[in-house]
């Protein structure tokens, strides 16, 4: 799609495309060496920026549930978070460029081997608040009772220092932590795909038909396996292209 001033007026009103980055998430993103986040969002974005011919600006936000939020206050032009229904109400998704894996980490003794094993009465599981898995679980779960934390990192301090059964999480960082933290382990199974998108504020309809070609493109052309693969996350599923 050709950067017309239409289509420009929608992506970047204020002239700069401004763009709304996760931290809390660092299979997505990460701090940056200098004042600008690294990872395959903020590559992502800057790219936008490069094809419609003006400058990017980044605000970074230590959670996806904040990031959510600030669309209500017009904070950002586009945002790289999870697809769930609740925050479609406000923000309009392309299809996902990456899959990555919701499951539990638990202690190594524990007797959970499967995710249906943890909703049970009494089971305690921490969670990040408004985290695409915090939704999903909230929706989900019968039995058990989730424990909230501020962030993702810190639910997983509370699983540890309270106690609690479990922590849910991105597989790739509660991985990194069971490794660094003999004693714990990751379930093998996963309660959800996590679908990771780009999104734009609703109203702005030339917006997010440009954004959802540049993401098929992006995973077509090589340009989200380029940026994965330089971000050093790992190994991480590619959505498939849209239907």
């Amino acid at each position: 799609m050709e950067a017309t001033k239409e289509l420009v007026a929608q992506m970047a009103p204020s002239g700069t495309l401004r763009v709304g980055i996760n931290l809390g998430n660092p299979v997505i993103a990460q701090k940056g060496d200098g004042p600008e986040p690294k990872g395959i969002g903020p590559a992502l974005g800057r790219e936008v920026a490069r094809r419609l011919g003006v400058p990017v600006s980044f605000t970074t936000y230590e959670t996806a549930g904040k990031l959510a939020d600030a669309v209500k206050a017009g904070a950002w032009d586009v945002a790289f978070l999870a697809i769930d229904p609740a925050r479609a109400e406000d923000i309009d998704f392309t299809a996902a460029y990456v899959h990555i894996e919701g499951t539990y980490l638990v202690r190594e003794d524990s007797p959970y081997r499967a995710v249906a094993d943890l909703d049970r009465e009494g089971v305690r599981i921490a969670v990040g608040l408004k985290t695409a898995y915090d939704l999903y679980l909230t929706r989900e779960i019968r039995r058990a009772t989730l424990v909230r934390g501020p962030t993702s990192i810190a639910a997983i301090e509370r699983f540890v220092n309270d106690g609690l059964e479990a922590a849910a999480g991105v597989r790739q960082p509660l991985g990194k932590f069971a490794a660094a933290n003999p004693g714990h382990r990751v379930l093998d199974e996963s309660f959800m795909v996590i679908r990771q998108a780009a999104g734009v504020p609703k109203g702005r309809p030339l917006a997010r038909a440009f954004l959802a070609d540049f993401i098929e493109e992006a995973k077509r052309g090589g340009f989200v396996a380029k940026a994965l693969a330089e971000s050093g996350v790992g190994e991480v599923t590619i959505a498939p292209a849209a239907s």
